[in-house]
């Protein structure tokens, strides 16, 4: 059988991208392994899917991500803006909100997304095998050339081949490193992938005085990198049994680096040594009672238990020993040992190198051969930034198609 465009990823970006191009008149094959179709999107945002985020700044919008080369996002990223797919969303009358930081959820369950994205494709006359596997691939240079897929349908070709298939994260819905694999056949660099907006660990001994504040949330300034790449983010911090979950850390995951120290700020804003040293000046109160009015009740316990030179009220103690509590508040260091790995991560860092892309059209140095959405390098923040590259990428691929 033959097509004009074979799409292989039945995610966001394969999705969109099979649907744009229907709808410009290609004819198009999307291929997908999966029974069910685009599970990462239902399970998003808690059910109700993050689809992106107002606050991407079309004439910058690389700030928001991560790669070794951010820049490369900003052409597709500036010519299909989150207004846009809110526009799409509005004529298939999908009610959304702003939750957080301009961030975009459904009202209604994510099923309305994954309707809407198959309604598009059903519009553009796609052609979808799910479940159907890829065997092999490969291009043969005759008539211009062509990409012969085998798959569990039989043969197939186009002159186009589209990857979307996305990275290594949450493999119990079916991931796989097929598109990093298919790069590399094809001569093109890959970037290492690595587990993205993930929760971090630390290794046992150490975090056993702090695992017992597992359940606590509280915001924080929180930081990793050396000083020219240095990063931060003011959200929201949870402690687990076994190390650091929440916003804050999911965030700054992406830019953590092995080996590298976090430093975590509890009480952002707030000048923890010069409260200290006024509540002394006033108050008979234990040490641990006056911390509780700067950071929760837990946390202040925990760090004043560690140190018996603070066990005791706050008039009584040493400017030292307030000192150093101070800063331990304000700028906790400390090393996480792992992440919690590609079973809990959102996202894949790395991917096909976009040195090897074109980032008007996706299309890679192979002829014909293209690469959207996750399995590109290039990974957006917590918060819709990922979804939006997906329906950038896709866009872009598809007006080249």
């Amino acid at each position: 059988m033959n097509f004009d465009a074979i799409v292989v990823g039945a995610g966001a970006a394969g999705l969109f991208c099979a649907a744009q191009a229907g709808q410009r008149g290609r004819r198009v094959l999307l291929i997908d392994h999966s029974e069910r179709v685009a599970e990462k999107i239902r399970i998003s945002g808690g059910g109700r899917c993050n689809f992106t985020n107002r606050e991407l700044d079309p004439r910058a919008p690389q700030k928001h991500f991560v790669g070794d080369n951010p820049n490369f996002c900003r052409s597709a990223l500036s010519r299909y803006t989150p207004q846009q797919f809110v526009s799409l969303l509005e004529s298939h009358g999908i009610a959304y909100h702003e939750k957080h930081k301009g961030q975009l959820f459904c009202d209604g369950p994510s099923q309305q997304i994954i309707d809407m994205l198959l309604a598009e494709c059903a519009k553009g006359a796609v052609t979808r095998w799910q479940p159907c596997a890829v065997r092999d691939v490969v291009f043969a240079p005759e008539g211009g050339g062509v990409y012969r897929l085998d798959t569990d349908r039989g043969p197939v070709e186009a002159p186009r081949l589209v990857v979307a298939t996305g990275g290594l994260s949450i493999p119990q819905l079916g991931a796989s490193d097929f598109g990093y694999r298919l790069a590399r056949q094809f001569g093109l660099r890959v970037i290492a992938p690595r587990p993205a907006l993930v929760p971090l660990t630390f290794a046992g001994d150490g975090w056993a005085p702090y695992a017992a504040l597992a359940g606590l949330a509280l915001p924080v300034q929180i930081e990793t990198g050396r000083k020219k790449e240095r990063m931060a983010f003011l959200e929201d911090l949870l402690f687990t049994h076994r190390g650091l979950s929440g916003p804050a850390v999911l965030q700054i995951s992406s830019y953590w680096r092995e080996g590298e120290p976090l430093a975590i700020d509890f009480a952002p804003g707030t000048d923890v040594g010069a409260a200290l040293g006024e509540a002394k000046a006033r108050s008979r109160k234990r040490i641990a009672n006056e911390l509780a009015t700067l950071v929760p009740s837990r946390l202040a316990d925990a760090w004043v238990g560690e140190d018996p030179a603070l066990q005791r009220p706050i008039n009584e103690a040493a400017d030292r020993a307030l000192a150093q509590l101070s800063e331990r508040i304000a700028r906790w260091q400390i090393t996480p040992a792992g992440t919690e790995g590609y079973k809990k991560a959102e996202v894949t860092a790395g991917g096909v190198d976009t040195r090897d892309l074109s980032s008007q059209t996706l299309e890679s140095a192979q002829p014909g051969l293209h690469f959207i959405g996750e399995v590109v390098d290039v990974t957006g923040w917590l918060g819709g930034y990922n979804f939006q590259w997906a329906w950038a990428s896709a866009h872009a691929c598809a007006a080249a198609l």
